[in-house]
């Protein structure tokens, strides 16, 4: 799908469908088990929403201290963070609390720029995931960080 093709797509199921349906969306188009959107919060990183491809119908996922996330190490370097296996990859070796082994997260940013929060794929077991992913996960966040700030994520699913 190009990007004017993702991009319109998750704008159409943020409208019919809210967060859960346009994290389904982008979920389809990996390989990992979840998708979720989290907020940094002091030490905190908040889960706003999560789509689970073995559990669909759950619509939250748990919130995680900041030393175990790796959304934390996005919202520190300012850019998107991806890996197919945590366990493999040196950069990492010091996360070994977190159960998360494969990663591709994109940086939520607020009007104003400011690191907000993170999109991002996941999974407990390696994936292989596509690196162009990445760029398209980037290129919905200020769709995403809108409709939380909207009256649609006020009347939440």
């Amino acid at each position: 799908m190009s990007k004017s093709s993702v991009v319109e797509a998750v704008g159409a199921r943020l409208q019919e469908a809210g967060l859960h349906g346009a994290l389904a969306f982008l979920n389809s188009r990996t390989p990992h088990r979840f998708t979720g959107v989290y907020r940094y919060d002091g030490e905190m990183l908040r889960n706003e929403a999560l789509y689970d491809r073995y559990s669909p119908e759950a619509l939250r996922g748990d919130d995680v201290p900041m030393p175990l996330a790796y959304c934390a190490l996005v919202g520190e370097r300012g850019e998107g963070l991806v890996f197919a296996d945590a366990r493999e990859d040196a950069r990492f070796t010091w996360k070994s609390g977190s159960p998360v082994v494969a990663y591709c997260g994109a940086l939520l940013r607020d009007e104003s720029g400011r690191p907000y929060g993170t999109v991002c794929h996941f999974d407990l077991e390696r994936c292989e995931p596509n690196v162009s992913e990445l760029e398209r996960l980037d290129e919905v966040t200020p769709l995403i960080y809108r409709w939380l700030q909207s009256d649609g994520a006020r009347d939440r699913e």
